[in-house]
């Protein structure tokens, strides 16, 4: 069966389709637009979706100085928002968050309607995540964002794109606003995708290192500009294009930092077979200003909700558009990263004598990734269950994700400190490469243990001081002792 899905309208005709193209430029003729002409304090903003991106988003508008409303179909997650509380784990969200809600700068409904003609701006900032059945992107909640907003607007308006989306959905979504906008009202959709990282997500969206605007009209990029004052004064670079050329700017940045992790995951198998040690060899590597150190550590491998869903959308998107050879190395960057868990079962395994079988693991981490109890997609998480699977007694400890790893993982055993994670252990695994396990003081810890037994799935700790409290170490493409 192909996993080819047609990216036509999920309603609407081709005719339908065709009086839009007619309008769709309309913004540009409009001679009652002048958004780019009010004063900065006047422009409303509304944001749908308050996931990781809305949510950050939101706050960070507010905190730009706009009046800004955040607008979600989840109840619990807008009451959250609307109480002072972030549903996730974001460091310095939750002080914003508190701030802007007593400045009134700030509120959440779940009323889109309300949301769409109230605002000046809309950012859609909704999730798009792989299809159940295929690698494709599933843009159906971009797309009833879009369509609720065009059909509640109430007065001429701009509508940006954040979410990260296959190249090509933005034209086809302009041509879904023209059909749906009421008569004697202009509107514009353009892209402006999004770098956060979560972790730094607040800092990303308050100080980005670029600015990308795609497919503006003059007036559009004006008032865009406008919302980004204060981040343009400062010195971000904005970078102004196409509408293709901004939906694949970040599909095109992941896949390429997923590259760069893969290829020295690559290089840790020769490493490990030539009995070299790829963490020296990354150093060496990172020398070279054409290559940097970043990105370069041989471990465990990429997760979370960005990477994977993304460069298996583009590898499913270049496949669409004949680009085989891209669909290609992104299908191995992926086979290669995934087969970085399979690498840390066996060195558990081994480490076990060759069964895990009744052997009490101890896990530090499971988050995808430090600064963030996200644990979609976790490495940390999936290795964690493989083992409790093949029969190990699995106690797993995260700093900040334990609650949301428990709701996804809830047959494991969850400790709250790291000497309850490690004591009573047959092997230590560091899945998560959390500051806190990386300056644990390793002489303690392996008294705790039944034997200590190490490995440094992340690349991060010591051997050395390790070696010499007491540890037998291991990790992935280093040295042995």
């Amino acid at each position: 069966m192909s996993d080819h899905h047609d990216l036509t309208l999920l309603d609407g005709s081709d005719e339908e389709h065709g009086d839009a193209v007619d309008r769709a430029s309309a913004w540009e003729q409009a001679d009652g637009l002048a958004l780019a002409d009010r004063d900065p304090k006047d422009i409303r903003i509304a944001v749908f979706g308050t996931g990781y991106l809305g949510a950050t988003h939101a706050v960070a508008m507010a905190e730009l100085g706009f009046e800004v409303i955040g607008a979600d179909t989840d109840k619990h997650k807008v009451d959250a928002l609307a109480a002072g509380k972030v549903p996730f784990f974001e460091p310095g969200l939750d002080e914003l968050l508190e701030k802007h809600l007593l400045t009134d700068r700030l509120r959440f409904t779940t009323d889109l309607a309300e949301a769409a003609a109230w605002a000046d701006v809309h950012f859609v900032c909704v999730g798009t995540p792989q299809q159940k059945t295929s690698h494709a992107a599933d843009l159906r909640f971009v797309e009833a964002a879009t369509r609720g907003i065009a059909e509640n607007v109430t007065k001429d308006a701009l509508i940006v794109g954040k979410s990260t989306v296959p190249v090509g959905t933005a034209e086809r979504l302009r041509g879904m606003i023209a059909a749906r906008i009421p008569a004697g009202v202009h509107v514009e959709l353009v892209w402006n995708p999004e770098f956060l990282r979560e972790g730094k997500a607040v800092g990303d969206t308050l100080h980005p290192d670029r600015i990308v605007i795609g497919g503006a009209s003059a007036p559009a990029e004006a008032l865009l500009r406008q919302v980004y004052a204060t981040p343009i004064a400062e010195g971000t670079p904005v970078v102004t294009t196409d509408l293709p050329t901004a939906e694949l700017v970040k599909v095109s940045a992941n896949a390429f930092l997923a590259t760069k992790i893969s290829f020295i995951n690559a290089i840790s198998a020769v490493c490990e077979a030539a009995g070299a040690d790829v963490t020296v060899l990354a150093d060496a590597l990172g020398h070279d200003v054409r290559i940097g150190r970043q990105f370069l550590d041989a471990g465990l491998g990429f997760g979370g909700g960005c990477l994977p869903k993304d460069i298996r959308a583009l590898m499913h998107r270049s496949t669409e558009l004949g680009a085989h050879r891209a669909a290609s190395l992104l299908q191995q960057v992926d086979e290669i990263n995934m087969g970085q868990r399979e690498r840390v079962l066996d060195l558990a395994i081994d480490a076990c004598g060759g069964s895990v079988l009744n052997r009490r693991i101890g896990v530090l981490g499971a988050a995808f990734k430090p600064l963030t109890d996200d644990v979609r997609d976790s490495p940390a998480l999936n290795v964690a269950a493989a083992l409790h699977l093949r029969g190990a007694h699995v106690t797993v400890f995260d700093p900040e994700a334990g609650d949301t790893a428990r709701a996804s993982f809830p047959t494991l055993s969850y400790a709250t400190s790291i000497d309850e994670a490690v004591e009573g252990t047959d092997v230590v695994l560091v899945l998560t490469e959390w500051d806190q396990f990386l300056v644990a003081d390793a002489a303690h810890l392996a008294q705790l243990t039944i034997s200590p037994r190490v490995i440094d799935a992340r690349g991060k700790l010591d051997a050395r001081t390790w070696r010499d409290a007491g540890w037998d170490f291991r990790g992935l493409g280093r040295a042995a002792a």
